[in-house]
């Protein structure tokens, strides 16, 4: 089963006491393997851990993972009693000796600078990781589940192609025998049949077609990262359906190739999206 490298996945809990965590991962294409980690402040100490786990499961693409830590019920108000004595004992003294009645608001108590503030509670990174291990390990659940089905559309895609260019090149063998017949018959000498037919042999290339061909749809079927060697088969495909153009004498046969170098062309775009 091809695996697309084109995909998305991600997985979100609230966990207490850390509030809703997320992890979110996408992937596009790329040759080798390339992960880009978006961590909140803090924890780029667990980098290599996500790192490790990533390259368990994907590889190849070029993935982005972004973890987002929101909402946490480990933040208390924190009142600074103390400061807020001395705040109260300077507004008493302050009216009595300026003779100011008015009564204190806790309103304005509040926004007096030191007052509130936010206690947070710093657990440690190995309380958390566990919790962040079980989302990635989802997510990359899920990520591998969308390049499967990417995956099975390009495989039904570049099978329906490897076939079509087995039929066009079935048709180019029959063709081109009627056509070498023909051709002889309006030749008169021997060194003429002889020179034409040396120069217009192209049964290396159909042969070499032919077991690139069959060699490509034999590829599709098989598991693992496949892409490389699919894209070299198509390079190889290409190249003998070029020297096959270059040979070919018959307008039926040279218009049948260039049809077939176009879905070739077809076929190298895609199977760059193939892990």
């Amino acid at each position: 089963m091809l695996n697309s490298m084109t995909g998305f996945g991600g997985r979100e809990k609230e966990i207490a006491p850390f509030g809703k965590i997320s992890v979110e991962l996408r992937s596009t294409n790329h040759k080798f393997l390339e992960a880009v980690f978006h961590l909140p402040d803090g924890f780029l100490s667990l980098e290599d851990k996500f790192k490790g786990e990533v390259e368990g499961k994907i590889k190849r693409g070029r993935l982005t993972c972004a973890v987002n830590i929101s909402g946490s019920k480990s933040s208390n108000v924190h009142v600074n009693k103390q400061l807020l004595k001395n705040y109260l004992t300077t507004f008493k003294h302050m009216g009595k000796e300026f003779h100011i009645k008015d009564d204190i608001s806790i309103n304005t108590l509040i926004h007096l600078p030191g007052v509130l503030s936010l206690e947070e509670h710093n657990f440690p990174k190995t309380c958390i990781w566990p919790h962040l291990r079980t989302l990635l390990k989802g997510s990359l659940d899920d990520l591998a589940k969308n390049r499967r089905k990417e995956g099975q559309a390009l495989h039904n895609f570049l099978k329906s192609r490897a076939q079509m260019l087995w039929q066009r090149l079935e048709g180019i063998k029959k063709r081109y025998k009627v056509a070498v017949k023909a051709k002889l018959a309006t030749l008169v000498t021997d060194d003429e049949r002889t020179s034409f037919l040396k120069e217009s042999d192209v049964a290396e290339e159909i042969d070499r077609l032919t077991f690139h061909i069959c060699n490509f749809k034999s590829k599709l079927s098989k598991s693992g990262p496949v892409g490389k060697e699919l894209d070299f088969i198509a390079q190889e495909m290409q190249r003998e359906a070029n020297t096959l153009a270059a040979k070919s004498f018959d307008v039926g046969v040279s218009s049948t190739v260039v049809e077939m170098k176009s879905q070739i062309e077809k076929i190298r775009e895609q199977v760059q999206n193939i892990e």
